[in-house]
């Protein structure tokens, strides 16, 4: 099973960058998109429904904002669309699909970075959303959760780890949470189960060089359950196309996707 991930950053400008294009070559058996930034209704068909692919969206209220997708080889057993709390439901920040043993769901955590108020927006978010991973280290069905998390977990996740201690994506608070979610939950980041090196980031600020210069930051992750720790068998971030200020994060699973 080999899952991408990306947040595109408006999937119509994906598009226009060549992203359905890549994605046809990319043998991927499903795509997470987060941020799609368009309500289905303005979607082209290649795009709601890719060659090979059964595509299903939840789009945020609010036009030209948030709103995830998710792209299925095999069709799943069922779609399941937000978690239960406002941010999550209204903003169309979640998507989960359904297979038979494994399910895959597309997330797109708040960023925070803006103001103070999106800063607490993004900490009610993980607050409502923790009992729901907390359930996840004792279940038997197992889970791959991918997507934009918007927080990088340790010094190796972004270049300038030191001056970024006091800001969004970095803060105390936020890395904590994610220990929470690994080491109690026992929940896993699958991309360091097999890599571990620095300098492996998936986003890169517009300003400056960053992207020339490799100033990034490793914020998208495929967060799964236990059980598919040792099915995870290789990883990759796709960097020779850009479509997006992240880029595609790839990881194959020794598991068969049956419907």
């Amino acid at each position: 099973m080999r899952i991408v991930t990306l947040n595109c950053n408006g999937v119509r400008s994906a598009d226009r960058k060549g992203f359905f294009t890549w994605l046809a070559q990319a043998d991927a058996d499903v795509v997470c998109l987060q941020e799609t930034k368009a309500q289905v209704h303005q979607l082209a068909d290649h795009v709601l429904r890719p060659a090979g692919y059964h595509g299903y969206f939840f789009d945020a209220v609010k036009p030209g904002y948030s709103g995830t997708a998710l792209y299925c080889r095999e069709k799943p057993r069922a779609v399941h669309s937000g978690l239960g709390f406002t941010i999550a439901d209204t903003e169309g920040r979640y998507i989960q699909a359904d297979f038979k043993g494994v399910s895959v769901a597309s997330i797109y955590l708040p960023s925070g970075s803006s103001s103070e108020l999106a800063q607490q927006r993004k900490f009610a978010f993980m607050d409502a959303y923790d009992p729901i991973l907390a359930t996840l280290r004792r279940t038997r069905h197992e889970l791959v959760i991918c997507g934009d998390w918007n927080i990088a977990h340790k010094p190796v996740d972004l270049k300038n780890w030191r001056g970024n201690q006091k800001n969004s994506g970095f803060l105390p608070e936020e890395r904590a949470w994610l220990d929470k979610l690994l080491d109690e939950y026992r929940l896993v980041d699958a991309f360091r189960v097999v890599d571990d090196r620095a300098d492996q980031y998936t986003w890169w600020s517009n300003r400056g060089q960053a992207w020339a210069k490799n100033v990034g930051w490793r914020i998208d992750y495929q967060i799964s359950t236990p059980g598919l720790r040792d099915a995870v068998r290789g990883a990759s971030i796709y960097k020779d196309e850009r479509f997006s200020d992240h880029a595609p994060l790839l990881i194959d699973y020794d598991v068969d996707l049956t419907p």
